[in-house]
């Protein structure tokens, strides 16, 4: 059984940090890209970052560079976020995301979200 299992949303004041983790199973962790995408209310989901196979590959939507940082553990089966000098406009749920291409097609799962709220 496939499973992306996020954790570590909360509710942080602007500025501060927040780390969120994304555990998966049921399937082999280290053949997939893992990305982190975001919904905020009444807004379309968006890609946040991104991360390839190995590690060595990271992209991130210009909102959050140079504040997140996408890392993964291939031994853990685990990708995480971490997320500094948060803003408002960061609220959103977050959600953890796993996609292999193949050949004819791909196989893409996602976890259920975890809730990030900026707030003072």
């Amino acid at each position: 059984q496939v499973q992306l299992v996020e954790s570590g949303g909360g509710l942080v004041q602007p500025g501060g940090s927040l780390r969120l983790s994304c555990t998966a199973s049921g399937f082999t962790f280290s053949s997939y890209a893992m990305r982190w995408y975001r919904q905020a209310p009444g807004k379309e989901r968006e890609l946040v970052a991104g991360i390839a196979r190995g590690g060595g590959i990271t992209n991130y939507a210009d909102s959050v560079k140079g504040r997140f940082t996408i890392s993964r553990d291939n031994a853990k089966n685990t990708v995480y976020l971490q997320m500094n000098s948060l803003k408002p406009e960061d609220t959103a749920v977050y959600y953890c995301n796993a996609r292999m291409v193949v050949v004819g097609g791909e196989y893409e799962y996602w976890g259920q979200g975890t809730q990030v709220t900026v707030s003072s």
